[in-house]
């Protein structure tokens, strides 16, 4: 039996999970000395929250070896033979290593095949979704795996930010340190190349960040083959919803849909980050 490990940077529609037995290894999420495991012991809710209370802004880090020890060791107890563990790129995280040193660990128990993602968000949700359809199916681990690639190489991720604080507070944006100043006023444009989270423009307003977006992946993906499509938002369900109506419209969606950009990645981007993931199917 072939099962799907992921992580908390993974987001999908929640039922998604239970329904394809996707297993989720959680970020840590840190405020201050206090430990949480994102989705476990803090939810949303609280995760806002507290930024709201203290002020501050949390820190994170990759589940240890462990961690990752502890969810697999319960999924062989289920009976899995072959664990195929999807993760964060590994660019921007020590998950992905930590999925490799507890493969070493339990070498002589089950096969485990960690694969770095070189994305986030929806994008490891499409992955770790095509996964799980594929292993229901009866697919083999190799079969599977080389899909992964296929859609890894096919995936763009743009993103547009409300504001640079979270991002130049947690150190993800890179290249571009000697014009943060500049870049706070504005809507930054983030887009997702070679595994690296990176601004690629400037725009003055919200309305005219969103075109931008859509445009980008218009010339990413086109809009006359069928793609795999995702909205993901930071506290934004209206402009998410109207934003995936309006995707729905422009390109050819085989499968779309809109879901919460998950705590561990909001870290990074701030509330209102608002984002398209798409790929060619």
């Amino acid at each position: 039996m072939i099962r799907i490990v992921t992580d908390s940077t993974c987001d999908l529609p929640p039922g998604y999970f239970g329904e394809y037995g996707i297993k989720v290894v959680p970020i840590n999420i840190q405020f201050g000395t206090d430990t949480y495991e994102d989705g476990v012991t803090i939810d949303r809710a609280t995760f806002y929250q507290k930024i709201e209370d203290t002020g501050r802004l949390p820190s994170t880090s990759q589940p240890s070896a462990g961690q990752f020890q502890e969810h697999y060791a319960r999924l062989v107890a289920q009976g899995a033979e072959d664990i195929i563990s999807l993760h964060v790129t590994a660019k921007l995280s020590g998950t992905y290593q930590s999925a490799e040193l507890a493969k070493e660990m339990m070498q002589d128990e089950v096969r485990i095949h960690p694969f770095d993602s070189a994305c986030g968000s929806a994008g490891l949700g499409f992955m770790s979704l095509e996964a799980a359809r594929m292993a229901e199916e009866g697919r083999s681990v190799a079969e599977i795996l080389s899909r992964m690639e296929v859609v890894r190489e096919r995936m763009n991720i743009v993103l547009t930010l409300n504001d640079l604080r979270f991002a130049q507070m947690s150190g993800r944006v890179g290249k571009m340190q000697s014009s943060l100043a500049s870049l706070l006023n504005v809507k930054p444009i983030v887009v997702l190349e070679a595994g690296i989270i990176d601004v690629s423009e400037k725009v003055r307003t919200r309305s005219k960040a969103i075109d931008r977006m859509v445009q980008l992946m218009v010339e990413r993906v086109g809009t006359a083959r069928p793609v795999n499509l995702a909205v993901v938002h930071a506290e934004a369900p209206e402009e998410g919803q109207a934003l995936l109506e309006r995707a729905q419209v422009l390109f050819e969606c085989r499968e779309s849909f809109l879901t919460d950009l998950t705590t561990s990645l909001v870290v990074h981007f701030g509330p209102k980050t608002l984002g398209l993931v798409a790929y060619q199917v």
